[in-house]
C-alpha cells in the first residue's frame, strides 16, 4: 500500500505512538492528520483552557513531524467528512485511529468505518493508545459482566495483566507531497473570544516529557506520602498531557513500575484509576450524563449558592481556595476536587452534573471519562462502595491544610489570619470580621448534612 492516514485524536505525540507506527508499517507514505472537529465545538467542549493547550500541542506535534521530514496536515470541519476527503485526495487505502470510549468517539468510529468501507477503504482501530490497557482487557472472571464496577478487584487484574511494550518515536515520517493543509491554529482560532486562565501550563509532548522527567527525579519518591497534602502541591500535574495524549500512559507505567519506591507504586495506581474509569465508560457510555447507580436524588438548586461555589465565595475557605485555584490555573489538586465536589453535591445537595459541567468548562485536563465518573464517585451515584460518605470541609482542612497555607495562597483576603484560624473566619469578633472582605458561610454544615441524609433516606 502506498499511502495511509494516521488520524490523530487524543494521542498527540510521537513517542510510543502505536497509531502512527502502524500507519508507517502499512504504507510507504503517511498523512499525519488532525481534524479540528466542528462537532466538539458545537457540543460546547472547545473551551478556552483546552483550546490554548491544544494549540500548543498541535504546534509541537507539527514541529516534531517536520524534524522527521514530515508535517501535520490540519483540516477543520466534520471529522468523518474531512478524513474521508483526505483519504480520497491521497488515494489512501487505510485510516488508522486510536480507540475511544465516549459515546461520541464510538459514534464517530462507526460512521468513519462505514463511509470508508463504502469507498473501498479500511479503518484500523488501535487499542492501548489513550489508556495503558484496553478497556476490555480485563473482565470479571466467570460472571459474564462486561466491566469491573469496583476499583480494587479491577486493579488486581490490571496489575497482573501487564502493559504492552513501549514503542520508540519514528526516525522519519514521509508524507505525500501536495496535501492541502491549514497551519496549526491558535487558541483564538480554536475558541474565538475565549480567555484562558492566567496560569495554564504549556501544552505539547516536549513540555509533558520535561515535566515528567523533572517530577520523576524530584517528586515521585515522596508521592505516596504527599499526594493529599494541599499546600505541598506534590502531585505530578501530568493529567493535561495524558488527556491530550502528549504522554503515553503505557510509557509512564513502565517508567514508574521499574522503581522500588512506594511513591512510584502509588503513581501507577493512579494511572490504573484512569484506565478503570475508561473501562466503565466504554461499557456504560450513558454514565457521561446519567447516574451509573441512581440514588433517586431529588436535587435542589439555589442559583445564589451555585454561583458562590463557582466563584469561590461559599464562606468555607478550603472549598473557596480550591475553586479559586481552578479559576486561576484551569487545574485543581485531586484532594481539592473531591472536597469541592462533596460540598456541592452533599452539603448543598446540588446535582453533580452542574459541577461536572463547570469543571469541563475550566479544566485543561477535562476528560469525560475521568471527570464525569469521578464526580459520580464523589456524589455516590457511581462506583464508590460508600455512596453516602460526606467530606466535612473543616475536617478536611485540618487534615490536609493544617496550617492554612493552601487557603492563604488562594484567598489573599484572608492572608492576615495566622495558622489554622484561617479555616474558621466566622469566629472572628464583629470588628475583626469587618476587616476582611469574605462572606459568611452559605450553609450551616449540620443543616446541610441533615438535609442530605433525609434526601437519601438515611434518617
Amino acid at each position: 500500500m502506498d499511502v495511509a492516514v494516521c488520524l490523530f485524536s487524543s494521542d498527540l505525540r510521537l513517542h510510543d505512538q502505536p497509531v502512527l507506527r502502524a500507519a508507517l508499517r502499512s504504507a510507504t507514505r503517511v498523512v499525519p492528520l488532525f481534524v479540528v472537529d466542528s462537532g466538539v465545538a458545537n457540543a460546547g467542549f472547545m473551551v478556552p483552557n483546552r483550546a490554548a493547550f491544544l494549540a500548543d500541542a498541535l504546534a509541537d506535534l507539527d514541529a516534531g513531524l517536520r524534524e522527521r521530514g514530515g508535517r501535520l496536515v490540519i483540516r477543520t470541519g466534520d471529522v468523518v467528512t474531512e478524513t474521508c476527503r483526505v483519504a480520497a485526495e491521497t488515494g489512501a487505502g487505510q485510516v488508522h485511529l486510536a480507540a475511544g470510549v465516549s459515546g461520541y468517539a464510538l459514534r464517530r468510529e462507526r460512521r468513519l468505518r462505514a463511509e470508508l468501507a463504502a469507498a473501498g477503504r479500511t479503518l484500523v482501530v488501535h487499542d492501548a493508545v489513550i489508556t495503558a490497557l484496553p478497556p476490555a482487557a480485563v473482565l470479571p472472571s466467570g460472571t459474564g459482566r462486561d466491566h469491573f464496577a469496583v476499583f480494587t478487584p479491577y486493579f488486581r487484574r490490571w496489575r497482573a495483566e501487564g502493559v504492552r511494550p513501549v514503542l520508540s518515536a519514528p526516525r522519519s515520517v514521509p508524507v505525500p507531497e501536495g496535501v492541502r493543509s491549514q497551519k496549526p491554529p491558535s487558541a483564538e482560532v480554536l475558541c474565538p473570544g475565549g480567555k484562558p486562565s492566567p496560569a495554564l501550563p504549556a501544552g505539547g509532548e516536549r513540555a509533558g516529557r520535561r515535566r515528567f522527567a523533572a517530577w520523576q527525579r524530584s517528586g515521585m519518591a515522596d508521592y505516596q506520602d504527599r499526594q493529599d497534602d494541599l499546600p505541598a502541591d506534590a502531585t505530578s500535574r501530568l493529567s493535561p498531557y495524558l488527556h491530550f495524549g502528549c504522554l503515553s500512559p503505557a510509557e509512564l507505567v513502565h517508567k514508574a513500575a521499574g522503581r522500588p519506591d512506594a511513591g512510584a507504586a502509588a503513581f501507577v495506581r493512579q494511572l490504573a484509576w484512569r484506565d478503570f474509569h475508561h473501562q466503565v465508560l466504554a461499557a456504560r457510555p450513558g454514565a457521561a450524563h446519567a447516574d451509573y447507580r441512581t440514588r433517586h436524588d431529588r436535587w435542589r438548586h439555589d442559583e445564589d449558592e451555585v454561583r458562590a461555589w463557582k466563584e469561590g465565595r461559599t464562606g468555607f475557605p478550603v472549598v473557596d481556595a480550591g475553586m479559586r485555584q481552578l479559576l486561576h490555573e484551569g487545574w485543581l489538586h485531586n484532594r481539592a476536587r473531591m472536597l469541592v465536589a462533596s460540598f456541592l453535591t452533599k452539603t448543598l445537595y446540588v446535582d453533580w452534573r452542574v459541577g461536572a459541567r463547570h469543571f469541563l468548562d475550566l479544566l485543561v485536563d477535562g476528560d469525560v471519562a475521568n471527570n464525569q465518573l469521578n464526580w459520580q464517585w464523589m456524589t455516590g451515584t457511581g462506583t464508590d462502595t460508600r455512596p453516602h460518605r460526606v467530606l466535612n470541609p473543616l475536617v478536611q482542612a485540618e487534615r490536609f491544610d493544617p496550617r492554612g497555607d493552601y487557603v492563604r495562597r488562594w484567598l489573599p483576603e484572608l492572608s492576615g489570619l495566622a495558622g489554622p484560624a484561617v479555616h474558621r473566619p466566622w469566629r472572628l469578633t464583629g470588628a475583626e470580621r469587618a476587616a476582611y472582605d469574605y462572606p459568611d458561610p452559605v450553609v450551616d454544615l449540620a443543616d446541610g448534612l441533615a438535609r442530605f441524609r433525609r434526601a437519601r433516606g438515611l434518617e
